[in-house]
């Protein structure tokens, strides 16, 4: 009898709620559209391109360099960057 009081009264207080287990990782929202890792530059034609590859500098014919983006959103190569 006194057990049972016990829990009775245990459950009634307030904060004393009956814990859950944590949401499986496989329960959680998953992110809809994932995107591997890349940056936004500005094209040289004033587009804004995504690209995943590192930014080089490319000597010209005349002599002088170039800033061009690598692998970019489109199949692209490389894309001229506005500097």
């Amino acid at each position: 009898m006194k057990t049972l009081t016990l829990l009775l009264l245990s459950l009634s207080l307030p904060g004393s709620k009956i814990a859950t287990r944590p949401p499986a990782p496989t329960d959680l929202p998953t992110a809809r559209h994932t995107r591997p890792g890349g940056t936004w530059y500005m094209a040289e034609n004033g587009h804004a391109v995504f690209c995943y590859g590192p930014v080089m500098l490319l000597r010209q014919p005349n002599g002088s360099f170039q800033h061009v983006a690598t692998f970019c959103h489109g199949g692209q190569a490389m894309v001229p960057l506005k500097d």
